[in-house]
Formats: C-alpha cells, sequence, structure tokens
C-alpha cells in the first residue's frame, strides 16, 4: 500500500463495492451454474472482505500488495468451493480460507523456515498474550502466555522466538536528523577483532622479528600453515626432534618477550 493513497495492487480501494448476502447468494448461484461474468463480479464484490483481513498482517512489515494477491487467490478459493446447499454465509467460509492462504505464504516465504507445529504455538501464543493483556491491562509474562496455553514454559518462549523477523546488520536504531545515524552493526562486538586482540597480534609480530631465521620460520609453517613437525623436518632436512628443540626455544623467547 502507498503512503497517502487508497490504491493496492492498482485498486482503488475507497471505490470497492460492497455485496449484501443476497446479492452474494444470487452470484454464487450463478458461478455453480458456470457464469464466469457472476465469479468475477463476486470477487470484485469482496475485495473489501481481503483488504480488512491483510490488515492485521500489516505489522509484520510485508509487501501489502503481495498479501493482498494472496488473499484474492483465497477468496476464488472459496468461491470455488463453497456449498450453497448449506444455510452457511458466504464471509464466514471464506474468511478462514483467505486467512489461510495468506498464511501459509507468510510461513512459505519466510527468511528462516520455521516448523508448521512451532509456527502455529506462536500464534497461539499471541493470541493468548492479547487476551490476557485485555484482562489484566499489563504485558503478560512468558509464564502466564504458558499457562493459559497449557504448554511448557520454554517451548512457547522458543515458539515465539522463533517467528520474530530477522532483522539487518545495517537496519537504523538511531537517527538524530543528521548524518550520525547508528546502526545494528555499531552496536554488536567481535570478540576476533577488539583493540585487546589488535594489542597482542602486534606484540606478537614484534616478537617474532626478535627469532632467528630458522625459528621464525618454524613457528610460521607450525602455526600458521598447519604443518607437522614430521613435515618440517623433512621440509628444512633436519629431525623431527630438532624441529621440537627449537620450537620449544621460540615460543620460550616469545612468551618472555610478551
Amino acid at each position: 500500500m502507498h503512503t497517502g493513497k487508497v490504491t493496492i495492487c492498482g485498486v482503488n480501494t475507497s471505490q470497492l463495492t460492497v455485496l449484501s448476502d443476497e446479492e452474494k447468494r444470487r452470484l454464487l448461484l450463478r458461478v455453480k451454474e458456470g457464469d464466469k461474468q457472476a465469479r468475477q463480479e463476486l470477487i470484485c464484490g469482496n475485495l473489501r472482505l481481503v483488504l480488512s483481513i491483510i490488515q492485521r498482517f500489516s505489522s509484520r512489515g510485508d509487501c501489502m500488495d503481495d498479501l493482498f494477491q494472496v488473499g484474492c487467490i483465497g477468496l476464488m478459493k472459496a468461491i470455488d468451493h463453497f456449498n450453497t446447499d448449506l444455510d452457511v454465509k458466504f464471509s464466514t467460509y471464506a474468511v478462514p480460507m483467505i486467512v489461510g492462504e495468506v498464511r501459509r505464504y507468510l510461513r512459505d516465504n519466510n527468511a528462516i523456515r520455521v516448523s508448521r507445529s512451532t509456527r502455529d504455538m506462536a500464534y497461539r501464543a499471541l493470541q493468548a498474550r492479547e487476551q490476557l493483556s485485555r484482562k489484566s491491562e499489563r504485558e503478560p509474562t512468558v509464564e502466564e502466555i504458558a499457562r493459559a496455553l497449557e504448554e511448557p514454559c520454554s517451548a512457547v518462549s522458543a515458539a515465539m522466538e522463533a517467528i520474530v523477523e530477522p532483522v539487518s546488520l545495517f537496519d537504523s536504531v538511531y537517527n538524530d536528523g543528521g548524518e550520525d545515524t547508528m546502526y545494528v552493526i555499531d552496536q554488536l562486538k567481535d570478540p576476533d577483532n577488539c583493540d585487546e586482540v589488535w594489542i597482542e597480534n602486534i606484540a606478537l609480530k614484534e616478537a617474532l622479528t626478535r627469532l632467528g631465521e630458522r625459528e621464525r620460520n618454524i613457528i610460521c609453517m607450525r602455526f600458521y600453515r598447519g604443518r607437522t613437525q614430521m613435515e618440517i623436518a623433512r621440509e628444512i632436512g633436519i629431525s623431527q626432534a630438532q624441529v621440537s628443540r627449537l620450537e620449544k626455544g621460540a615460543i620460550e623467547k616469545i612468551r618472555k618477550y610478551l
């Protein structure tokens, strides 16, 4: 849906028609007889129903145009499978069909795949959280939600975390209106790339320069290239015992320097 407009998928939502129950039933009977024009009229007359349903999912950040199209597929399925012999309102049958189609789309196109059982529990947990919030006028704890569902607290917590949308490292978390924007990546710390590691690496590099050429080569082959003492011995033409002795001596010198 475009900001400041009432169009979605090129449809002006302010001009959508609304059919009465009698009009819907009359069109459904014609659809059952194979009338394609009646089917088209029925689809157009229920687009507002689709629009109202996809509003429930607007907070997820998904493209509303895509959700609207998926909702229309659910609407068409409802029209094609509706049994006019039953005394049931079309909207009563269509709503769960449309919701199911949208949820299936969201599940299959989620950035992270989550099992259906986990996602179903998460939706139940969200519904329970909303009900408990209205009842107690505060945000319920995970333990309270778990008790309401009669499910293990750990399972409910894991399910609710599983449906949280992933965040980009370059999403903005703060912007003062100028150029000083803070991103998610700015709040992360790499334990292998901090000041302490840099200092240690600089000191180690300096210590290596204080070794003799043979000792330095042995340390580089042993710990930077992953060679065994036997491989090093064959390459430089000395015994494995000599390599071991030189390696220990070099390490001792490095320790003293550090």
